[in-house]
């Protein structure tokens, strides 16, 4: 077996597989939403009262309206990588049409240093250099600003990557960041009192083609940027499909395991000021609404 090669995202994928999946995110991703509404419940530790919110990685805005709920004096902003996601949320109910959104990618935010009172990131940060996103949330969090997220570990899709490992050595599975190492990024981004814990879920379906379309359906395609681009083919697709068969539980369904994992951090009360060169930052202010 050859030397496993690094794992690098491809940006540029992971936003043409968000815009396809805009349609059909809603239907489709029951599990990010359980996980949303899991961690607006999480808010209940905090005695925080933001003004201003942004959610990284906003989708089509599911968590929008919970945030507005629970803080119905804050400025909400919505933030998403892929503009039809935004449109998308932009045609929920008009409760939804005065909150602003914006595209951008967490790893630029295009906002002004210490404008954010609360920063929320709902299974997004493994479609983020991890670094440059914490750099990015500490930057534009206010002193002592609280940074909420979710994001998958390395048991995510844990069967599909065990059946593609009886196949090929290629990257067929995103690579998922362990529970330590984010900790570690934390410190690393001087964040004050980090919190980490994980969490697993498992989905099942009728048969491999399902799983596969579920996945395909919320964007959560290959990103490897030194992923295989041809075709499988049918010989090397039918040995993955039989390596599947050993994850059939007794009901006869297809499991998919979730490792999940939630964290918060606080950004420290006092740090130099630091200005980047070529990002646009705007002022809270300054986002025009819908």
């Amino acid at each position: 077996m050859r030397e496993p090669m690094r794992f690098q995202l491809d940006k540029q994928r992971v936003r043409r597989a968000f815009e396809r999946a805009a349609q059909t995110y809603d239907e489709t991703a029951v599990l990010q939403k359980r996980i949303a509404d899991e961690m607006i419940s999480r808010l209940d530790i905090t005695t925080i009262r933001p003004a201003t919110i942004i959610d990284v990685g906003c989708g089509t805005g599911y968590a929008l309206r919970g945030l507005q709920k629970r803080y119905p004096k804050a400025a909400v902003i919505g933030l998403d990588i892929a503009p039809a996601m935004l449109r998308k949320a932009r045609r929920r109910p008009r409760w939804f049409r005065s909150q602003p959104v914006i595209a951008g990618d967490a790893e630029h935010c295009p906002l002004k240093d210490r404008s954010i009172d609360m920063i929320f990131c709902n299974v997004t940060l493994q479609w983020c250099d991890l670094d440059l996103a914490l750099a990015e949330f500490s930057r534009v969090l206010k002193p002592e600003g609280l940074l909420m997220f979710s994001t998958f570990g390395p048991d995510t899709l844990k069967e599909i990557r065990h059946a593609w490992r009886q196949v090929d050595d290629d990257i067929h599975v995103h690579t998922f960041i362990d529970m330590h190492d984010i900790g570690d990024a934390m410190t690393r981004h001087l964040f004050q009192m980090p919190v980490v814990d994980v969490d697993y879920a498992a989905l099942t379906y009728a048969n491999l083609n399902d799983l596969l379309m579920d996945l395909k359906l919320i964007g959560s395609n290959n990103a490897a940027a030194h992923r295989f681009k041809g075709l499988v083919g049918k010989t090397r697709f039918d040995r993955f499909r039989r390596a599947m068969e050993s994850h059939i539980d007794p009901q006869g369904r297809l499991q998919c395991s979730y490792e999940i994992i939630y964290g918060h951090a606080w950004a420290p009360a006092h740090r130099s000021s630091r200005d980047r060169e070529g990002v646009i930052s705007i002022p809270v202010t300054e986002i025009r609404k819908g």
